[in-house]
C-alpha cells in the first residue's frame, strides 16, 4: 500500500514553526546571557568599590587603634545593605568585626566574597583577615524568572508564527489549487485545453509552460494513434478482403487442382504482405522501446552497403535511373540496420525520381556524427509535408498508391533506425531535388 506523501502546507507550516522557535530561543538565549553578564559585571564592581571603603576605614583608624570608632564607620558602611556581611579577625581566630544582615536564610543564600589581609592598628607584625560578602541570591531568583519568562515568550512567538505561517501558506497556495482544478477539469473529449497562466505566480509560470507544452505533444501523439490506428485498419482490412473473397469463391464450387494452386499462390502473396506490415509494425514497436543498434567496426560504409545497390539495380533499370555513390565514412554502426535503410530510400527514390535521372547515395563523415543521404531530381514536396514524411503510413498525395508492399513504413523504419543510432531522420526538397537520410552517431 503507497504511503500518502505528506501536505506541503502542513510541511511548510511545520517549518516555519520549527525556525520561528528556533530564532527565538536564540534571541532569549542571547538576552539572558546580555542579563547574566552584566549582573556579574555589577557584583563585582560593587564588590571592588565596597572593598575599597573598607580598606580607606582600616586605615584611617589604624593610627589610633580605636575599635569603636572601627566599629562604628563599619555599621555606616553596612547602612542600607542588607545583602552585605562584613567579617574582620586577628590571627588566633580573635574577631574584631562581624555582622549579619542576610537573616536566618544566610547560609542557603548565593554568596560572592571578597578577601584579603590588611593592616590593623598600625604596629608592626599587626593584621587582620577581610572577609566581604555579596547575596547574589535576588539575582539568580532575577535570571531564573527571566530565563522562564523568555522560553515561554519564545514557546508563544512559535505558536504565533505557525498559526499565521499555516495562514499565510495557505493563501499562498491558492494559485496550485487553482492549478489542480485546472487540471481536473480537462478531459480527453476536450484536446486543445491549455493551463492558463495569467494569474499564476512567476514561479509557477515555467510549470505551466512545460505543462501546456505536454499537452501538445499529448494531443499530437494522440491525434497521430488515431491516425495510425486508422491506417493500419485500412493496410489490413485490404487484403484481408482479398484473402476471405478469395477464398470463398474457390469454395463455392469444385475447381482443379491448377486453379486452386492459383488461387492459394495468390492467398500466399497476400499473406506475405500481412506478415510484412506486421514484422515491421513489431520492428518500430522495439525501437519505440528504446531498443539500440548492435555497433560493430565499419572501416568502409560505401563498401559495406555495395550489396545493396545490387539488389536495387534491376528495379531502377526499369525506370532508366542510374545509381552514383559520393563519398564514405568508417566508425561503429549496425551495418544490417543500415543496409536495410538504405534499402528503404533507394525504394522511395525509385518511386518518385524522374526517370532518366540520377540518383545519388551521399555518405558524409564529421567528427563522430555520419550522414547517409538518398538524392533525387523529381516533383518537389510542399514544405508542410516534409516534417511527416517519416509518420507511419503517411503519403503525400493518397491518390499516389501503389500497389506492391509499398504500404507507408519506409520512412518511418528509417527515422526508428536513425534514432536506434543516437540520431535523427532530415529531409529537404529544392530546386527540384529531393534529399531524404538520416544522421546517426557512429563514435
Amino acid at each position: 500500500m503507497a504511503t500518502r506523501a505528506p501536505s506541503l502546507g502542513r510541511r511548510l507550516s511545520i517549518w516555519l514553526a520549527v525556525q520561528g522557535l528556533l530564532v527565538a530561543l536564540l534571541i532569549s538565549a542571547l538576552v539572558y546571557a546580555i542579563n547574566a553578564w552584566r549582573l556579574r559585571e555589577r557584583q563585582f564592581d560593587e564588590l571592588q568599590r565596597k572593598r575599597d571603603v573598607v580598606r580607606h576605614a582600616l586605615a584611617e583608624t589604624a593610627v589610633s587603634g580605636d575599635l569603636a570608632e572601627l566599629k562604628h564607620r563599619f555599621d555606616d558602611f553596612l547602612a542600607g545593605h542588607d545583602d552585605m556581611d562584613l567579617r574582620v579577625a586577628a590571627p588566633g581566630g580573635l574577631i574584631v568585626y562581624a555582622s549579619s544582615r542576610r537573616g536566618q536564610g544566610a547560609a542557603a543564600a548565593r554568596i560572592e566574597k571578597a578577601r584579603w589581609t590588611d593592616h590593623w592598628p598600625a604596629r608592626e607584625g599587626s593584621r587582620v583577615d577581610v572577609e566581604l560578602s555579596l547575596d547574589i541570591g535576588p539575582d539568580e531568583l532575577f535570571l531564573r524568572r527571566l530565563g522562564i519568562a523568555l522560553f515561554l515568550a519564545s514557546l508563544a512567538g512559535a505558536a504565533l508564527v505557525s498559526v499565521t505561517g499555516l495562514l499565510i501558506v495557505r493563501r499562498g497556495l491558492r494559485p496550485v489549487r487553482a492549478l489542480s482544478a485546472q487540471v481536473e477539469s480537462m478531459a480527453l473529449d476536450h484536446p486543445h485545453l491549455r493551463l492558463d497562466g495569467s494569474a499564476q505566480p512567476l514561479e509557477l509560470l515555467p510549470l505551466v509552460e512545460r505543462f501546456n507544452v505536454l499537452l501538445a505533444r499529448v494531443e499530437r501523439a494522440y491525434a497521430q494513434l488515431e491516425a495510425f490506428n486508422a491506417d493500419v485498419a485500412h493496410e489490413l482490412r485490404t487484403p484481408l478482403t482479398t484473402l476471405i473473397g478469395a477464398s470463398e469463391l474457390a469454395l463455392r464450387r469444385a475447381r482443379p487442382a491448377d486453379e486452386l494452386r492459383e488461387v492459394i499462390g495468390a492467398n500466399l502473396e497476400d499473406l506475405h504482405r500481412l506478415a510484412g506490415i506486421v514484422n515491421d509494425m513489431l520492428f518500430l514497436s522495439r525501437a519505440d522501446r528504446g531498443e539500440a543498434a548492435r555497433r560493430t567496426a565499419v572501416e568502409s560504409l560505401a563498401g559495406a552497403l555495395a550489396d545493396i545497390l545490387d539488389f536495387h539495380e534491376a528495379a531502377l533499370h526499369e525506370r532508366n535511373l542510374t545509381v552514383r555513390v559520393e563519398g564514405d565514412a568508417r566508425g561503429q554502426c549496425d551495418i544490417a540496420l543500415l543496409r536495410r535503410a538504405l534499402s528503404n530510400l533507394l525504394s522511395n527514390a525509385n518511386r518518385y525520381a524522374a526517370p532518366g535521372s540520377v540518383v545519388k547515395v551521399v555518405i558524409a563523415s564529421t567528427g563522430k556524427r555520419v550522414r547517409l543521404c538518398v538524392v533525387n531530381r523529381g516533383e518537389p514536396i510542399a514544405p508542410e509535408h516534409l516534417p511527416r514524411l517519416f509518420d507511419r503510413f503517411f503519403r503525400v498525395e493518397r491518390s499516389r498508391r501503389q500497389p506492391g508492399t509499398h504500404y507507408g513504413l519506409g520512412l518511418a523504419i528509417v527515422a526508428a533506425i536513425a534514432r536506434m543510432h543516437g540520431g535523427a531522420p532530415f529531409a529537404t526538397s529544392e530546386d527540384g531535388l529531393t534529399t531524404i537520410g538520416i544522421e546517426i552517431d557512429a563514435g
